[in-house]
């Protein structure tokens, strides 16, 4: 999430502050941090959407390395949190804030810079629409959405706030973009008189968006949630069919197809013209290659090259799984044949 303008860190901690969450700060290996009114932040962001002027969090030690070797200008990390020294050897130059919770210091942020605008009317007066578009009964556009040129929105679909859709974009009945990002922290509480302890779940604010590139169409009841900090990119000329979700922060890249109830989990990347036939499960965090095709009710739970044909669960190239079936065939008539002392 970019920042309307840029704030420094100091004025950071006395916003920290109010929220009930007091930080301190420190410089690369626990040194003098100098003036956290020197050093500004441009925007706030998750780890894998960090770039150079942000400012970022880390919770667990097993993240903390990642997110100080990350382009992050400010890092939120635990208060007696020890980093091996190997993960401190190459900050950069980053300031430590140190906080109680990063997790709920880092939502107290994102709730100050991007509050949620409520959804309370059918067209919001922020929205910018372009000429030529249609916008059909029951449809509803939030605050700060933008549409390009000759988009058609058809009856019951919901554009949460600052969606963008580029020019000739057509979202089918019932389609949502900008839900909520799936996101959330794991907490446990103990439980008394001997009782287990109790999980629940503390849920990331949504700050992100849906971004959608030209001549894009989106299916009937299809879902594309908004990314946590960053945006969520459906490309130029892809299209999804009906009951279609994409998870938060996913990037589809161009003129690619996705038939029904395929599912993209959070932050996967997909190259341009990929093909996705019915019912295939695509996990999070995944990077496919361009021209990738893969075949219906496949189950993708590890980065694919580009270029290749692709069916099974989980998937295999196609020819080899096909030649596998075969032989399961086989197998099993040899297996018949032999019961029925056929052998």
């Amino acid at each position: 999430m970019r920042l309307p303008k840029a704030h420094s860190v100091a004025e950071l901690m006395r916003l920290l502050e109010a929220a009930g969450h007091p930080a301190s700060a420190e410089g690369p290996n626990g040194t003098d941090p100098g003036d956290p009114a020197a050093v500004h932040v441009h925007g706030i962001n998750v780890i894998h959407k960090v770039e150079a002027g942000d400012l970022s969090y880390a919770d667990h030690p097993k993240y903390a390395a990642r997110t100080l070797a990350s382009a992050a200008t400010c890092v939120l990390l635990p208060t007696g949190m020890d980093i091996p020294r190997s993960d401190t050897e190459d900050r950069g130059g980053k300031l430590i804030l140190r906080v109680d919770d990063p997790f709920t210091a880092f939502n107290a942020l994102l709730a100050h810079f991007s509050p949620e605008a409520p959804m309370d009317r059918r067209v919001h007066p922020t929205a910018t629409i372009g000429n030529g578009c249609r916008i059909e009964e029951g449809a509803v556009i939030g605050a700060e959405v933008v549409l390009g040129e000759g988009c058609t929105i058809h009856a019951g679909a919901v554009l949460y706030p600052r969606t963008v859709l580029g020019k000739n974009v057509r979202i089918h009945a019932g389609a949502v973009l900008g839900g909520h990002a799936y996101f959330y922290r794991t907490r446990s509480t103990p439980g008394h008189d001997g009782a287990p302890e109790q999980r629940h779940y503390q849920k990331m604010r949504t700050a992100g968006r849906v971004v959608v590139g030209d001549g894009v169409e989106i299916g009937a009841n299809s879902t594309v949630d908004a990314g946590a900090t960053g945006d969520t990119v459906i490309g130029r000329g892809s299209k999804l069919d009906n009951l279609v979700h994409i998870g938060h922060g996913a990037v589809i890249g161009e003129h690619c197809l996705l038939a029904a109830q395929v599912g993209v989990g959070g932050k996967t990347i997909i190259g341009d013209r990929c093909i996705f036939w019915g019912q295939v499960g695509i996990s999070k965090d995944l990077t496919i290659g361009d021209d990738t095709i893969v075949y219906a009710q496949s189950g993708i739970k590890d980065s694919l090259p580009a270029g290749k044909v692709w069916f099974g669960s989980p998937v295999r190239e196609a020819r080899d799984k096909m030649k596998e079936l075969a032989a399961t065939k086989d197998l099993y008539a040899m297996w018949r044949d032999w019961g029925r002392g056929d052998g």
